[in-house]
């Protein structure tokens, strides 16, 4: 079975190494000629993933044709400003029985589009999926047990994702939630900067305990009003997911927040990541949906004031200290939403 995966970061690598592995010929396709050269002298990405070798059977490119066109499987695992360019290459590569599979957690711009339905819209496959989870890229490469989602409307997809993926240290499970596995995925980069600049804060675990938990109910509560389903939010690509990121300073997205909190300010805590954290963007997005659908998301704006608007964290967590408490766990029975005043919880 030949399978593309297109986007030489650390999570991409780590897919390339982990269905090679298992024995199936692999591309993995670089933007950068400079990298792809660098890779293949080393026979590692010591850009993003230093210390791992990939197998043999993993062929580095920086033709997209050559990967794309070649597999009947392709990943895609860029960032999420690239993604509708690369969906542009991808429409005249994919055939509509070729499995394609999201790895990119973020939101497109325009009209607010998650990556499956970009994948959806811009290319003819029959056979979409998404790949989330609380999926560090340094820990799958390490070996530690892992677990993972795969999101696809379709149950054949989802099947055999599973077959080509799972190992020894990784599980694969199934959802048909294709649209709540990945906006959990996109959401929980916007948290993680909370958390991070909490931490970088010094505040307390409780703090901490509480940040996550109210995260977790406003991620339901937005994804509700899309039409998601909120119980999506207590699995791997939810809860799972937002933990890790939550807490690991390997996400670049909690580093994002500690650096902020440190003094820094956006950009150039950016620059000193290396490229802007994906939760910042998202951010955006997320905040000015919410301002047009009226879905109470305190977290969101607080952290909006604090990167767009310059306002100090400590006047941002007094309104919020201030503000009326609602329900705890809303979304275990959707009727206690209407029992609450819009603005509280």
């Amino acid at each position: 079975m030949q399978i593309a995966v297109l986007g030489g970061g650390s999570f991409g690598t780590a897919i390339a190494n982990i269905v090679a592995r298992n024995g199936h010929d692999t591309w993995l396709w670089m933007r950068d000629s400079d990298q792809v050269a660098d890779v293949v002298a080393h026979g590692e990405n010591r850009r993003y993933l230093p210390g791992h070798l990939l197998p043999s059977n993993v062929r580095v490119t920086d033709d997209i044709a050559q990967a794309a066109g070649a597999a009947s499987i392709i990943f895609v695992v860029v960032p999420s400003s690239s993604f509708r360019a690369v969906c542009g290459v991808l429409e005249r590569l994919v055939q509509p029985g070729d499995i394609l599979i999201s790895g990119t957690k973020g939101i497109d711009p325009d009209g607010f589009k998650l990556m499956s339905q970009l994948l959806e819209e811009l290319t003819v496959s029959d056979h979409v999926g998404v790949l989330s989870g609380p999926n560090l890229a340094e820990e799958i490469a390490d070996g530690h047990y892992t677990g993972t989602v795969l999101a696809s409307r379709d149950a054949g997809v989802c099947q055999t994702i599973q077959d080509i993926m799972r190992s020894d240290t990784l599980r694969v499970y199934a959802s048909q939630d294709v649209y709540g596995v990945e906006l959990a995925g996109a959401l929980k980069n916007i948290y993680a900067i909370v958390c991070g600049l909490a931490a970088g804060l010094q505040v307390g675990q409780n703090t901490i305990g509480m940040l996550i938990t109210r995260a977790l109910a406003e991620m339901s509560r937005f994804a509700v009003s899309l039409g998601g389903n909120p119980f999506t939010f207590l699995g791997l690509a939810g809860v799972g997911d937002l933990l890790v990121t939550c807490t690991s300073p390997l996400s670049r997205n909690y580093q994002m927040g500690l650096k902020v909190a440190s003094g820094l300010s956006m950009q150039a805590a950016a620059d000193e990541l290396g490229k802007l954290a994906e939760g910042v963007n998202t951010l955006k997005l997320v905040h000015a949906r919410a301002q047009e659908l009226g879905v109470y998301m305190p977290l969101v704006d607080g952290l909006y004031q604090v990167l767009y608007e310059a306002a100090s964290v400590d006047a941002v967590a007094s309104v919020l200290m201030e503000r009326t408490e609602g329900a705890d766990v809303e979304f275990a029975d959707p009727q206690m939403w209407t029992s609450f005043p819009s603005g509280e919880s």
